[in-house]
């Protein structure tokens, strides 16, 4: 996938202690009878869960992509032998993560001063200024039509 070239090696350890149940504390979605991304089989995690053990180790992030668990790649596995994997993994789990891209909010700039060489504010202004000048066209047709209309009736 574009954008998702960054791979990870993440040991997460799973102890009672930790948690109230020992448990890696996220829940996942994919595989090849339930694919998450059109024409990907790939196994992505959907929720981690609040106090359980990735969100106490806090790597790991929603929309993350997981290659391997414990050296064991989840290529073509189906949802339910993927789910088997991570629940037979141990106590030392040792993930291999493809982190989601990291989508930026708002207008990027590489100018120095800082502004920004929006393309859709200058398409606003051209739009704004196009209407402008067709409202006062047709404002000065209509004036027109009314001091030429001649001596006839009321319509």
């Amino acid at each position: 996938m574009p954008g998702w070239d960054h791979v990870c090696l993440y040991t997460i350890s799973v102890s009672s202690e930790m948690t109230l149940r020992p448990c890696l504390g996220f829940n996942i979605v994919g595989g090849v009878d339930q694919q998450y991304i059109m024409n990907d089989s790939g196994i992505y995690v959907a929720k981690i869960k609040e106090n359980g053990a990735a969100a106490l180790d806090g790597r790991l992030q929603e929309g993350d992509k997981v290659i391997a668990i414990n050296g064991q790649k989840l290529d073509n596995l189906s949802h339910g032998a993927a789910v088997e994997l991570f629940r037979s993994a141990g106590e030392d789990v040792h993930l291999r993560i493809q982190q989601r891209p990291i989508l930026q909010n708002g207008p990027t700039s590489s100018r120095a001063d800082g502004e920004s060489s929006s393309a859709f504010g200058t398409w606003t202004l051209y739009t704004v200024v196009a209407l402008a000048v067709v409202t006062a066209g047709f404002i000065a047709y209509k004036r027109f039509q009314l001091n030429h209309r001649g001596p006839r009736g009321p319509f």
